[in-house]
């Protein structure tokens, strides 16, 4: 199968027989991060400041920064919306087979 670079799962790797739920939970984190490291970036966090700022090597690498500050919140807690999509993924799987 392929990868999807953008949220960093694999769909190759399935899990072991005794973690079915192990790729969805995965799959919810890693879509929760990529949402708010979006708001993240919405709300501003990671831009150039107007008088000494980092150039464009800071505008470059500031999504990296706040991909791992929403993975760090997602460890932490995050929000609950990994939560409710693994809730959903799960009754989606549960209805597929």
């Amino acid at each position: 199968m392929t990868e999807v670079p953008a949220i960093g799962i694999s769909l190759a790797k399935t899990p072991g027989p005794g973690r079915p739920d192990a790729a969805l939970k995965a799959a919810a984190e890693a879509l929760e991060a990529q949402f708010l490291a979006e708001m993240l970036g919405a709300a501003g966090l990671g831009e150039t400041p107007e008088g000494f700022g980092g150039g464009a090597g800071e505008d470059q690498f500031a999504s990296f920064l706040r991909q791992e500050q929403a993975q760090g919140m997602v460890a932490g807690g995050g929000i609950g919306l990994a939560e409710s999509i693994f809730h959903a993924l799960k009754r989606r799987a549960g209805d597929a087979e």
